[in-house]
This record gives structure tokens, C-alpha cells and sequence, in this order.
């Protein structure tokens, strides 16, 4: 079994014993599937998801929830929320299309992955959005390849594809 098979498997595998993993750079992460919080949040910012009527672009912001994606670096990741402008193949392994923009609900005791790997990772694989959420503390963090924002929730956040969310 090729290595991107066998890692897909292990993601799966990881499921059914109540982990999610992932592989950033070669090296594994993992946290606890989330709780009931986590998961209205992810609705919630799902609900609000849209093509901003400003916005000249032709993006279908089309969003998944928790789909696993294969980076061009071999790496895998299953952001809480993924934002593309074209609906990805259906396929039943990991997607290859890289999405337009991410969001992350941050977890208790997980806030590192989310921050201070999450963030970076995904700009440098062509990720132009990645909004971080932590709904205990109302923290959004916006990065860009332009720059970082810290703000406060509720906030309304255009995605440079022309989609936007509420979070």
C-alpha cells in the first residue's frame, strides 16, 4: 500500500478509536474528536457561509466540514471547515484540491496545533485564509500571507476568494 493510501487509512482507523489525526511535515498530530460545542460552532459558521454581494468573483464557495485534504507536501490535514470555489471530485480518500480559505475551532488543549502549526502550514501550501476560532474566549485570529488579525467575535470576515463568514 503506497504511503498516501496507508496514512488515509490510519486517519480512518484513528476515527473509529475517538482521534483525529493528521500528518503536517512528517510529523503526526492528533487531538480528541471534538464535543457537542465545537460542532455547533462549525454549523454555525457553515450557516453563514456565502459569496459576499460585493464581490465581482465567481467563487462557489463551496464548504465541507472536517474533509480530509492531501497536501502537495505529502502532508494531511481535515480542517474543521473547508472553503473551495469549485466542488472537489468525489472521491473516497483524501481531496487534493487545496481550498481557498479554512477555518479552525480551537479545542481545549489544542490551541498549539490550531495557532502556532495549523496557521503557518496551511499559508505555505497556498491556503489564502485560514480563520482560527476559539469560542470559550470569543478570539478570531484572520491570517493572510500579508498578515495577522486578532479580533473579537462576532465578526463578518470576506475571504480574499469573495466568499464570506461570520464567526
Amino acid at each position: 500500500m503506497a504511503y498516501p493510501d496507508y496514512f488515509f487509512q490510519l486517519m480512518v482507523d484513528a476515527d473509529k478509536a475517538g482521534i483525529k489525526l493528521e500528518m503536517v511535515g512528517g510529523v503526526p498530530m492528533w487531538e480528541a474528536l471534538p464535543g457537542p460545542r465545537h460542532q455547533f460552532e462549525v454549523l454555525r459558521i457553515e450557516g453563514s457561509i456565502r459569496r459576499a454581494d460585493n464581490t465581482k468573483s465567481d467563487c462557489g464557495c463551496v464548504h465541507l466540514p472536517d474533509v480530509a485534504i492531501r497536501f502537495p507536501d505529502d502532508s494531511f490535514k481535515r480542517p474543521d471547515i473547508s472553503i473551495f470555489c469549485r466542488k472537489p471530485d468525489e472521491e473516497d480518500t483524501a481531496t487534493i484540491l487545496i481550498p481557498e480559505a479554512v477555518v479552525e475551532i480551537v479545542s481545549p488543549g489544542y490551541e498549539a496545533k490550531d495557532l502556532t502549526f495549523g496557521g503557518p502550514f496551511y499559508l505555505s501550501q497556498g491556503v489564502k485564509d485560514v480563520i482560527v476560532y476559539d469560542p470559550r474566549t470569543l478570539v478570531v485570529v484572520h491570517m493572510r500571507k500579508d498578515g495577522t488579525k486578532h479580533m473579537f467575535a462576532p465578526q463578518t470576515i470576506l475571504c480574499e476568494c469573495g466568499c464570506e463568514l461570520t464567526v
